[in-house]
Parts: C-alpha cells; structure tokens; sequence
C-alpha cells in the first residue's frame, strides 16, 4: 500500500487494486459513509446520486382494480 495523505486525524493509503483504505490517528481503519465523506472532501472519489426509478402507470391500475373488487365483495356481503 502507498501512502496517498497523511494529517493528524487520518492517513489515506491507495492498495494495489486501485481502491483506497483510510485509518484514524489510533490505526483503526475507518469504513462507510466517513470514509466516503474523506475521500470525497480530498476529491480522490466522486459520488454519483443514484437515479429514481419510476414505476409504470400500468403497474397502478391492476392495484386499483383490486381495491374495487374488494369494495364490491364487501357491499355484496352487507
């Protein structure tokens, strides 16, 4: 590993495979979302924001339907 940047709260290593380790000043590694905000805030990593994913309008109508059928079976049975 090779040491990318050094400062009194953590140290950043790049590993053989490309990707990126992040200790705290004791030696424990740090992992998810504050090492992504560290790397980020160095700019060795950019984060991209996952897309929403739409849900087709067919998908709706079938859900609807059974709502209805439920309301009629319960005005059949009154």
């Amino acid at each position: 590993m090779e040491t990318v940047k050094a400062t009194k709260e953590f140290k950043i290593f790049k590993k053989r495979n490309g990707r990126y380790g992040v200790k705290n000043e004791k030696g424990k590694w740090i992992n998810g979302e504050d090492k992504v905000k560290i790397l980020t805030t160095e700019g060795l990593i950019k984060v991209s924001v996952p897309k929403k994913v739409e849900e087709p309008a067919a998908e709706e109508a079938p859900v609807e339907a059974s709502a209805e059928a439920a309301t009629e079976d319960a005005a059949t049975a009154e």
